[in-house]
């Protein structure tokens, strides 16, 4: 066997390739594990939402809340079926709200705006049903006053969205942001919130809901709640338990983040490889009297071939572990974007966990056998007679 400290050195010597090949391996590692990190990110985000207790009530047919409609006529029923929890003093825990997206200015964008997502609740639900939901800054706003809160993920990012600033819900009506809340890094924190009647009169939606939200005794209590609600064919609801509800909507948003950071990925790995090719090729063209005299020695093909691969993968596991530690950096850095089954912006995080550096690392010791694989067949094919007349 022979020792890696002749591999180590031997990179060492070459210290521009080295580096070069290096950077190029760390930084397909890095996107990798970053693209991951962000799909993780977005589906946690709006996972984060859901209670597993509670369940989500939409009209047949619609995938989300901004396409869904309920008369209000139905939130009774709903509320009286079986496996609804109920308070003390018997009232069934549950909330109706209405959804839309109102654009605003981004500051300091040259005029640039973006969509953001308003929930309208009524007032003295809103922040009792939401358990993960609390205040920061402000208040909570008051019944019937043109008063919102906003999400903590949203102040700032928008022009009025701050607390004492006010913005347009609809043309000639300004509401005044008297809260900030937090709701467990979900993404509600990247929502409007503001009374009902508020959000009905300004989108000419008086009598509807969007969806209804239920509070069950128990998560297995859902069959029965779903079975109910979906008997009476002519109320055409369709139910999902809260946490599956958002994981959908992040379907979507995910598989694209994926698609983009596997395609740049693919073509960024080609030049990897290629480069960690051009290096092992060079290393064994300058080092034919060297591995003429390891095999004259008595070092057999196999060591020779396995010698020149584990420089390969010992090239790329070093770029590699540069990219992934770069890559752990982002779990510091918020990313706004568009979540297309709402049509409204949404602030993500980059969510880093073990499994997804250990395979984006993974990945770059891969790189480094297929660049060295070849490089290492030649070294092992080398004729100590010829390498040594060289």
């Amino acid at each position: 066997m022979i020792p890696l400290r002749y591999n180590l050195r031997s990179l060492a010597v070459r210290k521009a390739t080295t580096i070069a090949t290096a950077l190029g391996i760390g930084l397909v590692v890095f996107v990798l594990s970053a693209s991951q990190m962000l799909a993780d990110g977005i589906r946690n985000t709006l996972g984060r939402a859901g209670e597993p207790d509670n369940a989500v009530v939409l009209r047949k047919g619609a995938d989300n809340e901004m396409s869904s409609s309920l008369e209000t006529r139905v939130v009774n029923l709903i509320l009286a079926a079986p496996g609804v929890k109920r308070d003390a003093q018997g009232t069934p825990r549950g909330i109706g709200e209405i959804t839309a997206v109102i654009a605003l200015e981004k500051p300091n964008s040259g005029g640039q705006v973006s969509n953001v997502s308003v929930r309208g609740s009524p007032v003295e639900e809103m922040l009792k049903f939401r358990k993960r939901v609390r205040i920061t800054a402000g208040r909570a706003p008051r019944p019937g006053a043109d008063e919102a809160i906003v999400g903590t993920r949203l102040r700032g990012q928008f022009s009025g969205l701050d607390l004492g600033q006010q913005f347009e819900l609809k043309k000639n009506l300004k509401l005044t942001v008297v809260g900030v809340f937090e709701a467990a890094g979900s993404s509600h924190e990247s929502e409007i919130w503001c009374d009902i009647q508020l959000v009905r009169s300004a989108f000419g939606r008086e009598g509807n809901l969007s969806s209804v939200t239920v509070q069950l005794t128990s998560p297995s209590k859902f069959d029965a709640f779903r079975a109910a609600m979906e008997h009476d064919k002519q109320l055409g609801l369709a139910t999902e338990r809260e946490p599956k509800y958002y994981e959908k909507q992040s379907e979507g948003t995910a598989t694209l983040v994926r698609f983009l950071g596997g395609a740049v990925v693919f073509f960024f790995s080609i030049g990897a490889i290629i480069g960690a090719m051009i290096t092992m090729y060079a290393a064994v063209a300058h080092r034919r009297r060297e591995v003429g005299t390891l095999r004259a020695l008595g070092f057999s093909r196999r060591t020779i071939l396995s010698s020149f691969l584990l420089e390969s993968i010992v090239l790329a596991l070093i770029g590699g572990a540069g990219g992934a530690l770069g890559s752990l950096a982002m779990g510091m850095v918020k990313f706004s974007m568009m979540n297309f089954n709402s049509w409204s912006e949404i602030t993500f995080s980059f969510d880093p966990s073990a499994g997804i550096v250990l395979g984006s690392l993974l990945a770059g010791g891969m790189m480094g056998v297929l660049g060295g694989l070849l490089p290492a067949l030649r070294a092992a094919r080398t004729s100590p007679v010829e390498a040594m007349r060289d």
